[in-house]
C-alpha cells in the first residue's frame, strides 16, 4: 500500500515537473516568436509600428507609424506621420525670428519595401507653416522616390535613392512678380503648384557595435521646371539646387527602444546653424 502511495506521488511529481517544463518551453518559444517579429530599427528600410518624441532647437516633435497590408506577400508597408516644431518659443533654444509655439511642419510618409530584393518606394507629403520667400505664406511638397539596399560591405550599408516631386505654395510669387521687385506675401491667389524638382541621394549606416550605429544621409535637390521665380530661387536667392546633409548617432536601449541624435544642415546653412534634435523611438 505504501509503495503504491509512493509511486502515485512520484508520478504526480513527474507529471507536474513535465507540465511545468512544457509551460516554460512554450513561454520561451512564444517569447522567441515575438522577438523574431521585431524589426531591426537600425535598418533604413525596416517596416514597423512605432511612436516617437523628439526635443529640438525649434521645439518638440511627435511621430506615429503604423504598418499595413500591401496585398503582396513579398512586401511590407507603413505610414509614418510626424508633427514638428511646436512649443518652439517656450521650449526651443533657436533665436530665429520665425520661432513660435505653433507647428512648424507636418510630414507624412507612405513606405513600401520588397523583402526579397531590398527595394523600397516612398511617397512623401510635406506641409510647412512658416513663410517662404518664393513659395509664400505656407508651402509644401509631394515627392515619390525609390531606394535600393546594396550588399553590406563590412560594417557599412548603403541605400542610394532617386525621385522627383512638386512644390506648391500659398500666395506664392509667380512669373509676373520677382522677389527683387515686390513682396510676394502681398499676393492673394491661394495655393498653387510652383514647380517640379528632382532628388538624388543616399542613406548610409555604419555599425560601430550591435547597439551603436551612425547614419549619414546626403540628398541633392534640383529645380526641374516651374515658374520663373521657382526655377531661379527654389532653394534660396539665386539657388536652383541644394545639397542637404543629415547626420545621426543612434543607440539601441532595447530591441524596442532607441535614442537618436540628428543634425540637419546644407551647403548654405552651417552645421551649427542647422536643426538639431534628440529623439526617442519605441517599436510597437
Amino acid at each position: 500500500m505504501k509503495n503504491s502511495i509512493r509511486l502515485a506521488l512520484i508520478f504526480t511529481l513527474m507529471s507536474s515537473t513535465a507540465f511545468a517544463a512544457t509551460q516554460e518551453t512554450a513561454a520561451t518559444d512564444e517569447a522567441e516568436v515575438k522577438q523574431e517579429k521585431l524589426a531591426d530599427m537600425s535598418d533604413p528600410l525596416a517596416v514597423f509600428g512605432q511612436v516617437g518624441m523628439g526635443a529640438t532647437n525649434r521645439g518638440l516633435n511627435l511621430k506615429f507609424g503604423q504598418i499595413y497590408d500591401t496585398g503582396d506577400a513579398d512586401s511590407k508597408g507603413m505610414k509614418v506621420l510626424e508633427v514638428r516644431g511646436f512649443y518652439g518659443e517656450t521650449l526651443g533654444y533657436d533665436e530665429g525670428a520665425s520661432i513660435d509655439n505653433s507647428l512648424d511642419s507636418i510630414r507624412l510618409r507612405d513606405v513600401e519595401v520588397n523583402t526579397k530584393n531590398g527595394r523600397g518606394t516612398q511617397l512623401e507629403y510635406n506641409l510647412n507653416f512658416d513663410s517662404n520667400a518664393v513659395l509664400g505664406e505656407q508651402s509644401g511638397s509631394i515627392a515619390y522616390s525609390f531606394i535600393q539596399a546594396l550588399p553590406k560591405m563590412g560594417p557599412v550599408n548603403l541605400f542610394p535613392l532617386a525621385g522627383a516631386g512638386v512644390s506648391f505654395g500659398n500666395n506664392a510669387c509667380g512669373d509676373d512678380i520677382t522677389i527683387a521687385s515686390a513682396d510676394c506675401a502681398d499676393m492673394s491667389h491661394g495655393f498653387s503648384v510652383q514647380g517640379a524638382y528632382t532628388l538624388l541621394g543616399m542613406y548610409s549606416k555604419i555599425e560601430i557595435t550591435d547597439k551603436l550605429w551612425l547614419n549619414y544621409n546626403p540628398v541633392y535637390l534640383s529645380a526641374l521646371a516651374g515658374s520663373v521665380n521657382y526655377k531661379n530661387h527654389a532653394y534660396g536667392i539665386n539657388n536652383d539646387a541644394l545639397l542637404t546633409h543629415e547626420f545621426a548617432v543612434n543607440y539601441r536601449i532595447s530591441k524596442r527602444l532607441n535614442v537618436r541624435y540628428f543634425a540637419n544642415w546644407n551647403e548654405n546653412l552651417s552645421f551649427s546653424e542647422g536643426d538639431h534634435r534628440i529623439e526617442f523611438n519605441y517599436q510597437l
